[in-house]
């Protein structure tokens, strides 16, 4: 299976989309995964029959982050590689034009979550969770993600998620405000989920991706100033002295 065939589109009408992380069995983050969704979102967002688009996942786990049984291995190549794929990744879904909302059943963890913070409005289940756990796995976040995470935590939220790396809940996302809607059962979340794609595709696009430019256009600029300058491929790669033994502690304690 490439990193193609783990991306799905099924077209819900009145020019909704619903681009389905499809990468079993907790979407865990590769680099040929992330290219291939940042190419996928960008070619939705230059489509002009598009005017909204949900991001799903048919899995429990709605993305776990890096297979850390995998990275805890990853060679310098690889490093440059995951950290260029988080980075490109999420800029693209986070600089998209057209509306995105997150339908999140499940947890959305680690590099995961930056599905949802890059997202434009954000429905979950009550059973979803959430974290930042690059901390406790012994690795910094690359310039994309962290540019995304300061412009869409607040202080305190940056402070609890990203310096404990433990998670929190449902509720809890919602009153850091990062969460938009809470749905009770898969159903609810569906339907919420189309009927907020509803609201902003009905919006006038030009005016939508306008005022989306002027509130991320800073941001978006410093991540392509930065990736420019060697943001994509850092000296002596992601990973630090201590990491690949931090992973292993995560496996070995199952979270």
């Amino acid at each position: 299976m490439t990193d193609h065939d783990n991306l799905s589109t099924r077209d819900l009408g009145d020019g909704i989309i619903e681009l389905q992380l499809g990468r079993g069995p907790v979407n865990a983050l590769s680099a040929g995964f992330l290219m291939a969704f940042a190419e996928l979102v960008t070619q939705l967002g230059e489509d002009d029959s598009v005017r909204a688009i949900i991001l799903s996942s048919p899995f429990k786990v709605f993305s776990a982050g890096l297979d850390l049984k995998e990275a805890q291995n990853f060679d310098l190549d690889e490093q440059h590689a995951i950290v260029r794929g988080l980075n490109e990744g999420f800029l693209a879904l986070y600089a998209c034009p057209k509306p995105v909302v997150a339908s999140v059943a499940g947890a959305a963890i680690a590099g995961g979550l930056f599905f949802v913070l890059a997202s434009d409005r954000r429905v979950a289940m009550t059973k979803s969770s959430f974290g930042l756990a690059e901390v406790r796995v012994g690795a910094d976040f690359p310039v994309g993600p962290l540019e995304i995470a300061k412009a869409t935590l607040s202080c305190d939220s940056q402070r609890r998620l990203m310096l404990t790396g433990q998670p929190i809940g449902c509720i809890a996302a919602r009153n850091f405000g990062f969460i938009d809607i809470i749905a009770e059962d898969l159903e609810d979340l569906q339907a919420y989920s189309l009927s907020e794609a509803r609201k902003l595709a009905e919006l006038p696009f030009l005016a939508y991706a306008s005022i989306k430019q002027q509130l991320r256009g800073d941001t978006i600029a410093k991540i392509k100033a930065a990736l420019e300058a060697g943001g994509n491929r850092p000296n002596g790669g992601w990973f630090n002295s201590q990491t690949k033994a931090a992973m292993q502690r995560m496996l070995e304690q199952g979270s």
